[in-house]
C-alpha cells in the first residue's frame, strides 16, 4: 500500500494527559518491559509482544534489510518456544527468499600504464545489479563536469574509454555521510546518455570522505532479489534493432562506475594535478579487475509453523492464518510528536470531508502548538524509523498470540493450523507469492486462509464509522459463501459482537481504500482457489509514518479482534470445509 504524504514539524494540541505523565492519551506508556506471555489473549500480552516487535531496534523490518532478519528471528524464536512444528525449508521455521547483497571485494585492482591505484585509498567502485563490463587497455579521457553538457565531450569521444568527470557543483561528494543509495550511480554520472558507450565513468569526488565513508560506498545496506532489473527502450521513441541489442547488452554487463581522489585522477593523466584540464584531454591506459560478488542474505524470510490437528484424518488439512512481518524501514529524521500531531489534524479534516485528500491550501491552514507538545516532551523525540506497529506489527503479533492460545488448548482443532508470517508485502506481496509458488504443504489441503493486516486501530478518530467494536472484513463472501456465513456465526456467538464492515469489498469514494481485496497477502491465496477472509481496521493518519508506534495502538480493541480471529480459526478447524461458490461471488445481503 502506498504511503500518504506527511509534513513533519507541525503540531496540534498536547498528545498526552498532563495529569498522567507516564501514559499518553490512549492510556499507553512510551515503553513496555519484555515479560513472559500467557495462553490467554490479553491486552497485556499484546502490549508485551508489539512493543518489542515495533521497537526501534527492529529498524523498520524492511524486506531486503537487516531489520527484516531481526524481526523474523523474533517470530521464529517465539514459535519455537511455544512448541509449534517448523514448516519452512529444510526442516526449519524459515522460508528464505533470494535476496542478495552485491558488492566488490578488496581484491579489486586497477592500474594506469601498469601502475596500481589503491582500493579505498585512491578509488572505489560502486556496485550495481550486475558485474560491470571488463576494463581492458581502455584509454582515459577527461569528460568535463558531471551534468554540465556545455563542458562535456561527445558520445563518440567517450565510446570505449574511461571517462573522468569533475563532480557537479553542490553534489553529494562534498562531505555527506555516504550510503549505497546516496552514492550510487547517480553520483558517478553513469546515467548520462552521451556516455552510454563508455567502458567506465569515474567521478573525482572522494577527497571529502573519510576512509570509513569511502568503504560505505561499497558496503550495501539493502539486498535485492536474485534477478537484476531489465531495461527496455523508452516507449515513446522508436528504436532500431542494433540500438536495442546494444541496450540489452549494456543491461547484461553495465559500465563500471568509479569514484576517485584528485590525486588518483592526476595520475590517470600523468599530471601534477587536474586543475584547468580541458575536456577531451587524453590520459593513460587503464586495466582493471573488479571482483564483483553476490552474497545470499537472510534479509527476506517467511516464517512458517504448524500446530498439528487432533483428528487423524482432518489433520492433513490446514487452516491458514497469516500476517506480514515486514514494514518500510527508514525515512528522514523528524520530531515524531509533531508529526503525530500533524497526522491527527489531517485525518480529522479528511473524516469531516468524506475522506478527500486535503489540498496544499488546507494543509497550510493547519496550526500547531509546539509549546503544548514541549510541556510533555521537553526534548524532541527525533525518529527516522518507520516502526510499523499497526502495519503489520499488529497482525504479526496477533497471529503469535493466536498460536499461543491454540497451543494452550487441551484438545487442538481437528484440522492443523498453518501459520505464515509473510515477508515483503510492502515490496509487492513477494513473500506470499513465493509461498504460493513454493508451498510447504499441498495447496489443495489449505481449506481457508485468514489474513490480518492492520488491526490495531479503528477508532472513531481513525476512519468514518470507527469505534470500539469496529473491524473491516474483506473478501469473505467473494469465493466462499460458507466461509462468510461461518465468520458471521462466530461473531454472533460473542457476548458483544464486533461491528463487521463489508464496504471495502466494493469501490467507494475513498480513493486510498479502493481495491483493498488485492492489496495484501490474501490475494495470492485467493488466486489459487483458497477461500479467504481479510481483517483490518483502516488506513489511519499514521499509516506508513514514523508515528505508527506501539504507544498509539488501541489495545482493548485490538484484543477483541485477535480473540475473534482465534475463535474463527478454531471454528474452521473443527467445522465443514468451506466450499467455493463457483463462478460468481456471493456477497452478504446483511451485515452480521
Amino acid at each position: 500500500m502506498k504511503a500518504l504524504l506527511a509534513l513533519p514539524m507541525l503540531a496540534v494540541p498536547a498528545l498526552l494527559d498532563a495529569q498522567a505523565p507516564t501514559l499518553n492519551r490512549y492510556g499507553n506508556p512510551a515503553t513496555v518491559t519484555p515479560a513472559p506471555t500467557t495462553g490467554d489473549i490479553t491486552v497485556r500480552d499484546l502490549q508485551i509482544r508489539l512493543y518489542q516487535f515495533a521497537d526501534d531496534s527492529m529498524q523498520g523490518r524492511q524486506v531486503g534489510r537487516y531489520g527484516n532478519q531481526k524481526g523474523t528471528d523474533y517470530i521464529a524464536a517465539e514459535v519455537k518456544r511455544l512448541g509449534l512444528l517448523p514448516a519452512g525449508d529444510d526442516g526449519g521455521y524459515f522460508q528464505v527468499l533470494p535476496y542478495r547483497l552485491r558488492h566488490f571485494t578488496a581484491h579489486s585492482r586497477l592500474t594506469v600504464n601498469g601502475n596500481p591505484l589503491a582500493w579505498n585509498t585512491d578509488f572505489v567502485a560502486v556496485p550495481g545489479a550486475r558485474a560491470p563490463r571488463p576494463i581492458l587497455d581502455a584509454e582515459v579521457i577527461f569528460g568535463g563536469t558531471q551534468g554540465d553538457t556545455t563542458t562535456q565531450i561527445t558520445a563518440a569521444q567517450a565510446a570505449g574509454k574511461v571517462v573522468v568527470l569533475l563532480p557537479a557543483a553542490g553534489s553529494r561528494g562534498a562531505g555527506t555521510v555516504p550510503t549505497q543509495q546516496a552514492f550510487g550511480r547517480g553520483a558517478g554520472g553513469a546515467t548520462d546518455a552521451r556516455f552510454a558507450d563508455a567502458v567506465a565513468i569515474a567521478t573525482v569526488d572522494l577527497d571529502a570522505l573519510t576512509p570509513a565513508q569511502r568503504a560505505a560506498i561499497n558496503q550495501p545496506t539493502v539486498a535485492t532479489q536474485g534477478g537484476a532489473p531489465r531495461r527496455g527502450p523508452a516507449a515513446s521513441a522508436p528504436v532500431d534493432s542494433l540500438t536495442l541489442l546494444k541496450q540489452q547488452l549494456a543491461a547484461m554487463q553495465p559500465q563500471a562506475v568509479l569514484r576517485l581522489t584528485r590525486d588518483a585522477a592526476s595520475r590517470l593523466f600523468a599530471k601534477p594535478n587536474i586543475d584547468g584540464i580541458a575536456p577531451g584531454t587524453s590520459g593513460g591506459v587503464v586495466n582493471a579487475m573488479l571482483d564483483f560478488v553476490e552474497v545470499p542474505t537472510n534479509y527476506g524470510r517467511n516464517v512458517v509453523a504448524i500446530i498439528p490437528g487432533s483428528d487423524p484424518v482432518l489433520k492433513h488439512q490446514y487452516v491458514g492464518v497469516g500476517a506480514h512481518n515486514d514494514h518500510v524501514g527508514f525515512a528522514p529524521l523528524v520530531d515524531k510528536d509533531s508529526l503525530k500531531a500533524f497526522n491527527d489534524q489531517r485525518i480529522r479534516w479528511m473524516i469531516a470531508n468524506d475522506m478527500k485528500q486535503p489540498t496544499i491550501e488546507v494543509i497550510q491552514s493547519f496550526r500547531v502548538n509546539m509549546d503544548s507538545i514541549r510541556r510533555v516532551h521537553p526534548t524532541p523525540r527525533l525518529d527516522s524509523i518507520n516502526n510499523g506497529a499497526d502495519d503489520d506489527g499488529s497482525g504479526s503479533m496477533a497471529v503469535l498470540e493466536i498460536a499461543e492460545a491454540i497451543m494452550a488448548m487441551p484438545v487442538k482443532p481437528k484440522r492443523s493450523t498453518l501459520f505464515v508470517w509473510h515477508t515483503g508485502e510492502e515490496g509487492g506481496l513477494v513473500g506470499s507469492a513465493h509461498y504460493m509458488r513454493n508451498p510447504t504443504v499441498p495447496i489443495d489441503s489449505i481449506v481457508a486462509a485468514i489474513n490480518v493486516d492492520m488491526i490495531g486501530r479503528g477508532r472513531a478518530e481513525d476512519l468514518p464509522g470507527g469505534g470500539d467494536d469496529y473491524v473491516g472484513v474483506v473478501g469473505s463472501f467473494f469465493d466462499s459463501k460458507d466461509l462468510g456465513e461461518t465468520l458471521q456465526a462466530v461473531n454472533k456467538k460473542r457476548s458483544k459482537p464486533l461491528d463487521l464492515d463489508y464496504k471495502f469489498d466494493e469501490p467507494i469514494s475513498w480513493a486510498g481504500y479502493n481495491n483493498i481485496y488485492a492489496r495484501s497477502d490474501h490475494i495470492n491465496y485467493a488466486r489459487q482457489g483458497i477461500p479467504i477472509a481479510f481483517f483490518f481496521t483502516g488506513l489511519h493518519g499514521d499509516y506508513h509514518q514514523r508515528s505508527d508506534e506501539a504507544e498509539f495502538i488501541d489495545y482493548p480493541h485490538y484484543t477483541k479482534i485477535t480473540q475473534f480471529v482465534k475463535d474463527l480459526t478454531v471454528e474452521i478447524g473443527n467445522g465443514p470445509r468451506p466450499r467455493l461458490n463457483g463462478t460468481k461471488p456471493l456477497k452478504p445481503k446483511v451485515i452480521g
